[in-house]
């Protein structure tokens, strides 16, 4: 597992790079599927993107996908914007600081989690493959 910063939070850069290593960490065939999306780590997400999903507090966003899912990418004609995998610096870290689960392993969550959306596959659809 990649190696987490000493006490302090991360700077947005120290948080791609620690992303950066745990997309290192996915199997071969995850890191394939995702090629050309790119990734992005941000404080939090802005305040479209959060009236565009309905959520009044920002900490409750800690990752998000944008683009077209594989499979549907086929069939939607041109792409007019790059696919993009989001982190959201500060709510990973409240939920880290909440949890106490490790921050690496958290990043990694949260990064499988959109790849999972890269993949067509709904938040339930994530949540069944997760607890099984």
């Amino acid at each position: 597992m990649p190696q987490e910063p000493a006490k302090f939070a991360p700077t947005l850069d120290e948080l791609a790079d620690l992303a950066e290593q745990a997309l290192a960490t996915l199997p071969l065939q995850f890191r394939r599927a995702i090629e050309g999306v790119a990734l992005s780590v941000d404080e939090f997400a802005d305040d479209d993107t959060l009236n565009e999903m309905g959520i009044e507090d920002p900490f409750e966003l800690t990752g998000l996908y944008r683009g077209v899912p594989i499979g549907i990418a086929d069939s939607a004609g041109p792409l007019h914007d790059v696919n993009r995998i989001f982190l959201y610096r500060r709510p990973i870290l409240d939920e880290w600081c909440a949890t106490g689960v490790e921050l690496a392993h958290l990043i990694r969550h949260v990064l499988i989690h959109e790849i999972g959306h890269h993949l067509g596959l709904s938040d339930d659809d994530i949540h069944r493959i997760e607890t099984s």
